[in-house]
């Protein structure tokens, strides 16, 4: 292998399927690069909370774990699909849950809910699917953490998303708040499916 300045050899995990049978190989994943590098902060989608109780269960201790839940009504009105006593469980094991609008699917999916036009945040979230579902979900919750002050925009963090259920997709990025979401920097892919 060649050691040169101008550039790193990192890896990057690809998985040939997306899905939640890929969460516990994501989390070893970002485990070890968390370490590496000394990111202390994870950013995780969870929608029941599974996701996030796998997270503080095999990442280290010390690592500051945000579980970004899906807005109440998303899946029908007026329920939360993160049951209270998980949201409490969740929190006596360190882990701080975040719920609120969706960066990529606030207003701008109630207008097309509405009148059938879609809006600039439904755009980007369809452009960044291009990578794969949890792609999106990751920069999506990243801006979410940081608009609500859980995640500094000036240091890097680690955002895990998935495809409905679990995990499979990792980014090492800079957050930014969503009034300043072109300041992000996704800058590695940890893992991601190959095959989204």
């Amino acid at each position: 292998m060649i050691s040169s300045p101008a550039f790193s050899e990192i890896p990057c995990r690809y998985f040939p399927k997306p899905g939640p049978a890929n969460t516990l190989a994501v989390l070893e994943a970002v485990g070890r690069r968390a370490k590496e590098l000394s990111i202390d902060r994870i950013v995780v989608a969870t929608c029941g909370g599974r996701t996030a109780f796998e997270a503080r269960k095999h990442l280290d201790p010390s690592l500051r774990i945000i579980a970004v839940t899906h807005v109440t009504g998303f899946a029908e009105p007026d329920v939360q699909e993160l049951r209270e006593e998980d949201r409490r469980a969740l929190q006596a094991q360190g882990v701080e849950v975040l719920t609120c609008a969706h960066a990529f699917g606030g207003v701008g999916r109630g207008v097309r809910n509405k009148v059938g036009a879609y809006q600039i945040d439904e755009v980007m979230a369809y452009t960044l699917r291009i990578f794969g579902q949890g792609t999106k979900v990751a920069v999506e919750i990243a801006l979410m953490a940081a608009d609500a002050g859980l995640v500094r925009t000036d240091g890097d963090v680690i955002s895990v998303g998935g495809s409905g259920k679990g995990a499979d997709t990792a980014l090492l990025l800079r957050p930014a708040t969503s009034a300043h979401l072109f300041d992000l920097r996704i800058r590695e892919v940890i893992c991601k499916p190959s095959n989204p």
